[in-house]
């Protein structure tokens, strides 16, 4: 919990009686490697935030293929917030990728510690505002680089995320088979 707290006082200053409601509304969670946080399709019902662990968000195309779009690790949050935030169905999924801990909120009680911390929209809004500046950081070379860029970015951007991943993922992520990122691994050693 104290990770979570410590996260949070980066972007606000809140006293004693708020953050312990916030520990009062905050309930922990382990999921098994493969578990789904939450699934496309469905309302995300929770917010995490993640203590030990890798998640990845993932979708099927109009083809099937199961794509990922992205990871999260130790020190973030998890959900598809915007779906989270206006009970909507969710369109991807958040998939843990090995054994994880988290701290979950409902949206009943995340409601509630809206209601009640003055300015607390102000500082989800702040913490939603990184994570984006974040992934758009990690997305954007994927769109104009070549394949062993791509994976060279990966790795410099998140270097620990690299030997946790399957190479499945990271290359469903980058965008590239999975021959091909083995090809790219053994061109660069």
């Amino acid at each position: 919990m104290k990770e979570f707290i410590d996260h949070i006082l980066r972007f606000a200053n809140l006293n004693k009686q708020q953050t312990d409601l916030l520990v009062s509304k905050a309930t922990s969670l382990e999921l098994r490697k493969g578990e789904y946080f939450s699934e496309a399709g469905k309302i995300p019902r929770h917010l995490g935030f993640v203590l030990e662990g890798v998640f990845r968000f993932c979708y099927y195309n109009n083809k099937g293929e199961e794509i990922t779009n992205g990871f999260a690790d130790e020190n973030n949050f998890i959900t598809d917030y915007p779906k989270f935030e206006s009970s909507v169905t969710a369109s991807e999924y958040v998939q843990a990728v090995t054994d994880c801990k988290l701290i979950v909120f409902s949206k009943k009680d995340w409601d509630e510690i809206s209601n009640t911390i003055l300015d607390w929209d102000r500082v989800v809004a702040k913490v939603y505002q990184k994570c984006l500046v974040e992934t758009i950081d990690k997305r954007s070379s994927l769109v104009s680089e070549d394949a062993t860029t791509r994976y060279l970015s990966f790795i410099e951007k998140s270097p620990m995320l690299s030997n946790r991943i399957p190479l499945s993922y990271i290359a469903s992520y980058l965008g590239i088979t999975q021959q091909s990122l083995s090809r790219i691994r053994k061109n660069i050693r």
